[in-house]
């Protein structure tokens, strides 16, 4: 008698099972049908969970879309039939449409899937931007070279937790307070570099019950003496938010693609959730 095997569901039908929950509960009541004809069109959960695939498959709008129509199986999953999957141009302008309040939830939601540990790190670096024409430069003001990204993530998971992204150069202590009062449910001891050194925040996050981990600037005896009395088990602990930053590059690419700067902000949020999902995907059993 021949044995049947069971059926263990691929990474990619994970990855598009959780994508698709998540999408769903990101954006606003209950979600609408994948589709409607008429004016109702696709739903925005679609639109989100077709750009996630997008960016773990590291695939172009066409070739993704090309490659969906031979697998039956993950366009079910999003409620579609075959013939029904949108045009790469409707995926391409409907992601522009949506608010950034839901990709936002979406990396929330996609955080909320690790099991946090008790040390969070907080590092900032540019991500580069595509080149521009000189003329399109010109038109649009596009001046800056690089996006200042600034991560929040927990140091045993690697998750991100938090993403803040900016086209000036704000100081990093300013941006560090904005994100940890987004986030200060999911946080107990904060480790950062001296760019974070700023007395102010490290009596903010004490008095919100977070111990910071942050590293003094040396201009005197105080500093030295600070940094000396610090737990380098935890602060170096801080180097996970640098591999963070290291593994979305190496996955996702270097380079920002997109050509508004609310484009690349959105761009930024997606590959952030969308490592969060795989993350978990690669840490869950079959």
């Amino acid at each position: 008698m021949k044995r049947q095997d069971e059926f263990v569901s691929t990474k990619l039908s994970r990855f598009t099972d959780r994508v698709v929950s998540l999408a769903q509960k990101a954006v606003v009541g209950e979600p609408d049908p994948a589709f409607e004809d008429g004016d109702g069109g696709y739903a925005d959960w679609v639109i989100v969970a077709i750009h996630s695939l997008r960016e773990y498959l590291d695939h172009t709008y066409r070739r993704l879309l090309d490659v969906l129509h031979e697998m039956r199986g993950i366009v079910a999953q999003l409620d579609l039939a075959v013939a029904e999957l949108p045009d790469f141009t409707t995926v391409c302008t409907r992601k522009q449409d949506l608010e950034m309040r839901i990709w936002r939830v979406l990396l929330r939601l996609s955080a909320e899937l690790h099991d946090l540990g008790n040390v969070q790190a907080i590092d900032a670096t540019g991500m580069d931007r595509i080149a521009a024409s000189q003329h399109y430069a010109k038109r649009t003001n596009y001046t800056f070279e690089a996006v200042k990204t600034t991560l929040l993530s927990d140091c045993e998971t690697g998750a991100i937790l938090d993403i803040h992204c900016s086209m000036k150069q704000p100081h990093d202590s300013k941006i560090g307070w904005q994100m940890v009062k987004r986030n200060l449910d999911k946080l107990n001891i904060l480790t950062a570099d001296k760019g974070y050194d700023w007395w102010l925040l490290r009596q903010r996050l004490r008095s919100e019950g977070v111990k910071p981990v942050i590293k003094h600037r040396e201009f005197g005896w105080h500093g030295i003496a600070n940094n000396l009395l610090q737990d380098d088990t935890i602060y170096h602990q801080r180097s996970n938010a640098e591999s963070t930053f290291f593994a979305l590059r190496r996955k996702y690419g270097e380079i920002v693609r997109a050509r508004t700067w609310f484009g690349q902000f959105r761009e930024l949020v997606l590959k952030c959730a969308v490592r969060n999902i795989e993350l978990s995907v690669s840490h869950s059993r079959p």
